[in-house]
Protein backbone atom coordinates (compact mmCIF):
# COMPACT_ATOMS: atom_id res chain seq x y z
CA UNK A 1 0.00 0.00 0.00
CA UNK A 2 1.25 3.79 -0.87
CA UNK A 3 1.76 5.70 2.14
CA UNK A 4 0.43 9.24 2.19
CA UNK A 5 3.84 10.44 2.23
CA UNK A 6 4.44 8.85 -1.13
CA UNK A 7 1.24 10.01 -2.31
CA UNK A 8 1.74 13.51 -1.31
CA UNK A 9 5.38 12.96 -3.45
CA UNK A 10 3.63 11.59 -6.28
CA UNK A 11 1.26 14.17 -6.42
CA UNK A 12 3.90 16.95 -6.43
CA UNK A 13 5.53 14.47 -9.36
CA UNK A 14 2.30 14.94 -11.72
CA UNK A 15 2.23 18.49 -11.50
CA UNK A 16 5.49 19.75 -11.56
CA UNK A 17 6.79 17.28 -14.39
CA UNK A 18 7.55 18.64 -17.68
CA UNK A 19 6.50 18.19 -21.18
CA UNK A 20 9.27 15.58 -21.38
CA UNK A 21 8.54 13.87 -17.96
CA UNK A 22 11.31 14.90 -15.72
CA UNK A 23 10.79 16.81 -12.34
CA UNK A 24 14.38 18.05 -10.81
CA UNK A 25 15.09 17.39 -6.76
CA UNK A 26 15.09 21.09 -6.41
CA UNK A 27 11.64 21.78 -7.74
CA UNK A 28 10.31 18.99 -5.87
CA UNK A 29 11.51 20.21 -2.40
CA UNK A 30 10.71 23.58 -2.82
CA UNK A 31 7.05 22.48 -3.70
CA UNK A 32 7.06 20.06 -0.76
CA UNK A 33 9.00 22.51 1.88
CA UNK A 34 10.89 19.05 2.62
CA UNK A 35 15.02 19.33 3.06
CA UNK A 36 16.93 17.59 -0.09
CA UNK A 37 18.60 14.85 1.42
CA UNK A 38 14.78 14.04 2.22
CA UNK A 39 13.82 14.54 -1.41
CA UNK A 40 16.74 12.14 -2.63
CA UNK A 41 15.89 9.29 0.12
CA UNK A 42 12.17 8.95 -1.13
CA UNK A 43 13.03 9.03 -4.38
CA UNK A 44 15.62 6.30 -4.09
CA UNK A 45 12.73 4.58 -3.39
CA UNK A 46 10.50 5.65 -5.86
CA UNK A 47 13.65 4.42 -7.96
CA UNK A 48 13.49 0.80 -6.81
CA UNK A 49 9.35 0.73 -7.37
CA UNK A 50 10.41 1.62 -10.88
CA UNK A 51 8.07 4.98 -10.72
CA UNK A 52 11.21 7.21 -11.38
CA UNK A 53 14.68 6.80 -12.64
CA UNK A 54 16.85 8.44 -10.68
CA UNK A 55 20.32 9.91 -11.14
CA UNK A 56 22.49 11.82 -9.37
CA UNK A 57 22.47 15.38 -10.39
CA UNK A 58 20.51 14.63 -13.34
CA UNK A 59 16.63 15.68 -13.38
CA UNK A 60 14.28 12.69 -12.57
CA UNK A 61 12.28 10.70 -15.33
CA UNK A 62 9.12 9.99 -14.61
CA UNK A 63 8.35 6.41 -16.14
CA UNK A 64 5.32 4.95 -17.48
CA UNK A 65 4.42 3.50 -14.02
CA UNK A 66 5.03 6.35 -12.18
CA UNK A 67 3.04 8.80 -14.24
CA UNK A 68 0.11 6.39 -13.72
CA UNK A 69 0.59 6.19 -10.11
CA UNK A 70 0.63 10.10 -9.83
CA UNK A 71 -2.53 10.32 -12.12
CA UNK A 72 -4.60 7.94 -10.11
CA UNK A 73 -3.52 10.27 -6.96
CA UNK A 74 -4.66 13.37 -8.81
CA UNK A 75 -8.12 11.16 -10.16
CA UNK A 76 -9.19 10.87 -6.29
CA UNK A 77 -8.60 14.23 -5.63
CA UNK A 78 -10.60 15.87 -8.79
CA UNK A 79 -13.16 13.23 -8.12
CA UNK A 80 -13.68 14.14 -4.59
CA UNK A 81 -13.78 17.82 -5.85
CA UNK A 82 -16.67 17.56 -8.03
CA UNK A 83 -18.80 14.94 -5.52
CA UNK A 84 -18.43 18.34 -3.04
CA UNK A 85 -19.56 20.77 -5.17
CA UNK A 86 -22.69 18.94 -7.43
CA UNK A 87 -23.80 16.26 -4.58
CA UNK A 88 -23.15 18.13 -1.21
CA UNK A 89 -23.47 21.94 -2.72
CA UNK A 90 -20.12 23.07 -1.66
CA UNK A 91 -18.97 26.51 -3.19
CA UNK A 92 -15.91 25.30 -6.07
CA UNK A 93 -13.61 27.80 -3.27
CA UNK A 94 -14.10 25.50 -0.19
CA UNK A 95 -13.37 21.96 -1.86
CA UNK A 96 -9.60 21.59 -1.98
CA UNK A 97 -8.50 21.23 1.31
CA UNK A 98 -11.32 18.62 1.82
CA UNK A 99 -10.19 16.78 -1.28
CA UNK A 100 -6.22 16.80 0.07
CA UNK A 101 -8.06 14.98 3.06
CA UNK A 102 -10.36 12.16 1.14
CA UNK A 103 -7.65 11.73 -1.54
CA UNK A 104 -5.59 9.37 0.71
CA UNK A 105 -8.81 7.27 0.98
CA UNK A 106 -7.04 3.90 -0.32
CA UNK A 107 -10.89 1.93 -1.57
CA UNK A 108 -10.91 2.02 -5.22
CA UNK A 109 -14.18 1.04 -4.84
CA UNK A 110 -15.22 4.31 -3.10
CA UNK A 111 -14.32 5.98 -6.08
CA UNK A 112 -15.31 4.03 -8.86
CA UNK A 113 -18.76 4.33 -7.11
CA UNK A 114 -18.25 8.00 -6.47
CA UNK A 115 -17.68 8.52 -10.36
CA UNK A 116 -20.66 6.65 -10.97
CA UNK A 117 -22.84 8.95 -8.57
CA UNK A 118 -21.26 11.93 -10.47
CA UNK A 119 -22.04 10.26 -14.11
CA UNK A 120 -18.54 9.70 -15.10
CA UNK A 121 -16.99 13.41 -15.34
CA UNK A 122 -14.14 14.71 -17.91
CA UNK A 123 -13.49 17.63 -15.80
CA UNK A 124 -13.79 18.98 -11.57
CA UNK A 125 -14.76 22.11 -10.88
CA UNK A 126 -11.54 24.09 -11.72
CA UNK A 127 -11.83 22.90 -15.50
CA UNK A 128 -9.07 20.48 -14.76
CA UNK A 129 -9.41 16.95 -16.84
CA UNK A 130 -9.84 13.83 -14.36
CA UNK A 131 -7.24 11.31 -15.06
CA UNK A 132 -9.87 7.38 -15.61
CA UNK A 133 -9.11 4.56 -14.32
CA UNK A 134 -6.21 3.53 -16.17
CA UNK A 135 -4.21 6.86 -15.51
CA UNK A 136 -5.02 8.44 -18.38
CA UNK A 137 -5.96 12.23 -18.83
CA UNK A 138 -7.21 14.11 -21.56
CA UNK A 139 -5.27 16.79 -23.36
CA UNK A 140 -6.10 20.51 -23.03
CA UNK A 141 -4.99 22.90 -25.95
CA UNK A 142 -5.51 25.95 -23.42
CA UNK A 143 -3.80 29.63 -22.80
CA UNK A 144 -3.28 31.99 -20.57
CA UNK A 145 -5.96 34.87 -21.10
CA UNK A 146 -3.26 36.86 -20.24
CA UNK A 147 -1.88 35.67 -23.70
CA UNK A 148 -4.81 36.69 -25.79
CA UNK A 149 -5.82 40.20 -27.90
CA UNK A 150 -8.49 42.68 -28.48
CA UNK A 151 -11.26 41.05 -30.05
CA UNK A 152 -10.61 37.70 -29.62
CA UNK A 153 -13.33 35.59 -28.58
CA UNK A 154 -12.50 33.07 -25.65
CA UNK A 155 -14.62 30.62 -23.24
CA UNK A 156 -13.56 30.53 -19.86
CA UNK A 157 -12.32 26.89 -19.66
CA UNK A 158 -9.98 26.26 -16.56
CA UNK A 159 -8.18 27.86 -13.77
CA UNK A 160 -4.48 27.43 -12.43
CA UNK A 161 -4.85 27.48 -8.54
CA UNK A 162 -7.65 26.86 -6.68
CA UNK A 163 -6.75 28.44 -3.29
CA UNK A 164 -9.83 30.20 -1.46
CA UNK A 165 -8.68 34.06 -1.70
CA UNK A 166 -8.38 33.42 -6.06
CA UNK A 167 -11.66 31.81 -6.42
CA UNK A 168 -13.60 33.89 -4.01
CA UNK A 169 -12.20 37.03 -6.07
CA UNK A 170 -13.88 35.26 -8.99
CA UNK A 171 -17.31 34.63 -7.80
CA UNK A 172 -17.26 38.71 -6.82
CA UNK A 173 -17.04 38.77 -10.78
CA UNK A 174 -19.81 36.45 -11.20
CA UNK A 175 -17.37 34.55 -13.40
CA UNK A 176 -18.47 30.71 -14.41
CA UNK A 177 -16.95 28.13 -16.41
CA UNK A 178 -18.10 27.70 -19.41
CA UNK A 179 -18.78 31.32 -20.10
CA UNK A 180 -18.13 33.08 -23.43
CA UNK A 181 -15.85 36.31 -23.63
CA UNK A 182 -15.15 39.13 -25.55
CA UNK A 183 -11.83 41.12 -24.78
CA UNK A 184 -12.94 44.59 -25.28
CA UNK A 185 -9.36 46.22 -24.12
CA UNK A 186 -6.33 46.13 -22.43
CA UNK A 187 -4.82 48.20 -20.56
CA UNK A 188 -1.61 49.47 -21.75
CA UNK A 189 -0.06 50.35 -18.64
CA UNK A 190 -0.60 47.25 -16.72
CA UNK A 191 -2.26 45.07 -18.50
CA UNK A 192 -5.94 44.58 -16.93
CA UNK A 193 -8.28 43.68 -19.37
CA UNK A 194 -11.95 44.83 -19.86
CA UNK A 195 -14.28 41.31 -20.91
CA UNK A 196 -17.81 41.43 -21.80
CA UNK A 197 -19.61 38.42 -21.12
CA UNK A 198 -22.75 36.39 -22.48
CA UNK A 199 -25.12 38.31 -20.89
CA UNK A 200 -23.57 41.64 -22.15
CA UNK A 201 -22.17 42.60 -18.85
CA UNK A 202 -18.62 43.76 -18.61
CA UNK A 203 -16.07 43.70 -16.03
CA UNK A 204 -12.50 44.11 -15.67
CA UNK A 205 -9.52 41.90 -14.69
CA UNK A 206 -5.98 42.31 -13.62
CA UNK A 207 -3.36 41.24 -14.88
CA UNK A 208 -2.59 39.31 -12.15
CA UNK A 209 -5.97 37.36 -12.66
CA UNK A 210 -5.97 37.27 -16.54
CA UNK A 211 -2.53 35.36 -16.00
CA UNK A 212 -4.49 32.48 -13.58
CA UNK A 213 -7.32 31.88 -15.99
CA UNK A 214 -7.05 29.44 -19.08
CA UNK A 215 -9.32 30.05 -22.06
CA UNK A 216 -9.82 28.32 -25.27
CA UNK A 217 -11.00 29.72 -28.58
Amino acid sequence: MISLTEENYLKAIFHLRNADNTVTITELSKFLNVKMPSVNNMMKKFAQKNWVIYESYKPLKVTTSGQREAALIVRKHRLTEMFLVEKMNFGWENVHEIAEQLEHVHSESFFDKMDELLNYPKFDPHGEPIPNKQGDIISLDLKKLSECEIGQKVVFSSVTVSDNDFLNHLNTKNLVLGEKWKILDIEKYDQSMVISKDDNSTTTLSAVVCDKILVNN
